[in-house]
């Protein structure tokens, strides 16, 4: 192996790539596909590589970076409890879990005290349904074919889109269609009609798998991978409506929605429902070092007073990730990251994509909240029908010839920026993704 200290800088990116190619087993990825570029530091809404050369990240990473790159006070927060405490084992007691715990259930609705902690988005999802199972007595699951919940074993039979299809070994998993005007699965004509079919729509799915056989229903409070698709005014409140008539619990995932990204702290707090269980991750602590939980609500949390829970993980609650998501939470609400958020979404990115709508053929639909929108690129607007891979890649890779990490998924760009980001920066990412369109489109 090549000793990367002796190589000039302007190898090193060379060499990463190279190193990668031999060693490193990517995710979500044939192995013999280019790596679009090395990352080598960031700081705020910037990364760089070895040679220098800057991107401004429109994508958060997989949106997870809610309080950008390198934040000091969070990296200093690390820092500080690697010193005194490095890690612990989840069954005692730890005074900066307690904290973690504490900010986290500020968020919460009224009737969340206790969190279990987890390791990632993924086995939040397989907690929160363990924890659903066991509370009702119940089996099934129903979820959104249009959704993303993670890749492991319930989790990736919970989630919708196509990554499930190799993976479905778990048991027990109904999916529905959720709302989605643009692409109606309902003939509907408008956010009201639409709303009110797709929970006729779920309630015809409850009642033939049978009530009394469903433990959940677990659907995204906004799904986002699968198009940032904000559901209309009374769907989230009619599901809860409907879980109450028949028994059965809602879990809401936040995992990707929560903690700032769409202006509030939670996603749920747009709109008017209370879930019985709460998934989180990624904006909780930025990804600094992994981690996620479920808030749990009273009645479920009382279940397991006298009754073992039989689940657990070796580095749940684990002292550096606690550390970051105290310091990120306590971060956010000093400078006031959520409030940016929400007016990055609605001042500059809001306006600037109606314009885009407006002014290019690509665009068929945009839509979100705060800093989680998606442009939704067609080849033919009338019929809607979505760009293919290769208009795709010339997007993907006009953006990286222009500095920008975008955020890309089937035919959309999703726009969605560190919640603190600079006006500034935000007005340069969505003029380099104005240029780009215009470039594809021509």
């Amino acid at each position: 192996m090549t000793n990367a200290s002796s190589t000039p800088t302007a190898d090193l990116d060379a060499l990463a790539v190279e190193l990668d190619r031999e060693h490193v087993f990517h995710s979500w990825s044939a192995q013999a596909a280019p790596r679009p570029f090395v990352v080598a530091g960031g700081q705020g809404s910037w990364l760089w590589d070895h040679a220098g050369r800057r991107y401004l990240d429109f994508s958060s990473q997989l949106v997870n970076t809610n309080i950008g790159h390198q934040h000091p006070k969070v990296v200093a927060a690390i820092q500080e409890q690697a010193a005194v405490l490095t890690t612990i084992a989840p069954a005692t007691v730890s005074a900066v879990r307690n904290e973690a715990a504490q900010e986290i259930l500020k968020r919460a609705p009224e009737g969340f005290e206790k969190v279990f902690f987890t390791n990632a988005g993924a086995d939040a999802i397989e907690n929160a349904i363990r924890l659903a199972r066991l509370h009702t007595g119940r089996d099934k699951v129903i979820s959104g074919y249009r959704s993303y919940h993670g890749n492991t074993g319930a989790a990736i039979n919970a989630t919708g889109d196509w990554r499930r299809m190799p993976n479905e070994y778990a048991r027990g998993h109904v999916h529905v269609f959720t709302p989605y005007l643009y692409r109606t699965e309902f003939w509907a004509t408008s956010p009201e009609q639409e709303a009110e079919r797709a929970l006729q729509h779920l309630e015809r799915m409850i009642q033939v798998e049978g009530p009394d056989q469903i433990a959940a229903i677990l659907f995204e409070t906004i799904p986002g991978t699968a198009g940032i698709l904000v559901p209309p005014a009374g769907y989230l409140p009619g599901v809860r409506a409907l879980a109450d008539k028949y028994g059965i619990l809602l879990i809401l995932d936040e995992v990707m929605a929560g903690f700032g990204r769409t202006g509030a702290w939670l996603t749920l707090d747009h709109f008017d429902v209370r879930p019985d269980l709460i998934t989180f991750a990624k904006g909780v602590n930025s990804g600094y070092v992994p981690a996620g939980g479920v808030m749990i609500s009273d009645p479920i949390a009382a279940t397991f007073e006298n009754r073992v829970f039989p689940g657990g993980l070796t580095y749940s609650g684990h002292p550096l990730a606690m550390a970051a998501i105290v310091a990120t939470q306590r971060a956010m609400a000093q400078e006031k990251v959520v409030e940016n958020a929400a007016h990055i979404g609605a001042d500059l990115i809001a306006p600037a994509l109606a314009e885009l709508a407006a002014t290019n053929p690509l665009v068929g639909e945009v839509r979100g909240l705060g800093v989680f929108w998606a442009i939704e690129l067609v080849s033919d607007q009338e019929s809607r029908t979505p760009v293919d891979a290769a208009t795709m890649g010339k997007v993907k890779a006009a953006c990286l010839a222009r500095g920008l990490v975008p955020f890309l998924a089937e035919n959309r760009i999703h726009v969605v920026p560190p919640c603190n980001v600079s006006d500034d920066d935000a007005a340069l990412g969505l003029g380099i993704l104005a240029e780009v369109l215009a470039e594809v489109a021509r």
